[in-house]
């Protein structure tokens, strides 16, 4: 009986080990069925409240005809049935999306092969990934953190929105790609990713939308465009459009500098008047001198000096 039992053992083991690499593989696949039952619930809904307020429009109108109504009345019947047939009309759309998806779904069914990110959990987690490490080149990078400020600022409300939807996913997120996880917990995971995606994409196109109103915007279509350059030669680009700012900023401080203080070097000549009256007085001119008489030297003293009423001597 032991080898009877050890061999039930393993081909139970590699069965239920069968089982759920089969239910690994057809996750998405499952969930897009789920997500078209959902949709085909909801579209059954509307279809009766189309019914339901044609039947209503109709006992208006005859209450209406009767004399019990007012015409108030059978315009808001009116208005509720075309709300309901346009509410009918989006679930039918949305049936025929869920439809298209569970058919992409089982037509990227992955093989039946041991590697593990061909799964469906290993791509959606591989996508969450890509969104993260994009968004971390922003807070990263010195060039894109000057340049797009608001990628790393959370009082601008789309990038709050995108961060608000990174703790969602980051919640929902499993532990490891070979994690079990129902239908339910995938489809949750899915959508949190899908607008995790959306939130990033605006939040980047409004940075770059301020970014080229304040002028620090690269030259470039945006970072996704066909045809953009590459990130270096943008950071050289606007490494040389602060430089010259810079240098235009020095230039005109200094030219207001020199206009306000004046070289020390140049004095500009006072005018006449000032000159006239800051000029010392002129002596008057002598006499002209006579050839006989020597001229009297100043240093020859003047001695005695005669007294009033005295005797001369």
């Amino acid at each position: 009986m032991g080898p009877t039992v050890i061999g039930a053992g393993a081909l139970g083991f590699l069965g239920l080990r069968q089982q759920r690499t089969v239910r690994a593989r057809k996750l998405e696949y499952d969930a897009a069925r789920d997500d078209l039952r959902r949709e085909r619930l909801h579209a059954t809904s509307t279809r009766m409240d189309v019914r339901v307020t044609r039947a209503e429009l109709a006992r208006v109108q005859a209450e209406r005809f009767a004399g019990r109504a007012d015409t108030a009345a059978v315009g808001a019947a009116r208005h509720a049935l075309d709300r309901a047939q346009r509410e009918a009309r989006a679930a039918a759309a949305a049936v025929r999306a869920r439809r298209a998806h569970v058919s992409a779904a089982r037509a990227a069914l992955p093989a039946a092969t041991r590697d593990p990110a061909s799964l469906p959990l290993a791509k959606l987690m591989s996508t969450h990934d890509a969104i993260t490490a994009q968004w971390m080149q922003y807070e990263t990078d010195p060039a894109k953190l000057i340049a797009f400020p608001t990628m790393s600022d959370g009082r601008v409300p789309l990038t709050a929105a995108f961060l608000a939807d990174a703790r969602g996913a980051q919640e929902l997120r499993p532990a490891t790609a070979q994690t079990r996880m129902t239908t339910a917990q995938f489809s949750a995971y899915r959508d949190a990713v899908h607008r995790l995606q959306v939130a990033f994409d605006a939040a980047e196109a409004d940075a770059w939308r301020r970014a080229r109103t304040a002028g620090t915007a690269p030259a470039g279509p945006g970072p996704d465009a066909p045809g953009a350059p590459h990130w270096t030669v943008m950071a050289q680009t606007l490494t040389d459009t602060l430089l010259a700012r810079s240098a235009e900023a020095l230039a005109r401080a200094t030219g207001q500098s020199r206009s306000a203080a004046p070289s020390a070097a140049y004095e500009p000549a006072p005018p006449a008047a000032a000159a006239e009256k800051t000029a010392p007085a002129a002596e008057p001119e002598a006499p002209p001198a006579d050839p006989q008489t020597p001229p009297k030297s100043r240093d020859t003293p003047i001695w005695p000096i005669p007294r009033r009423g005295g005797p001369r001597t």
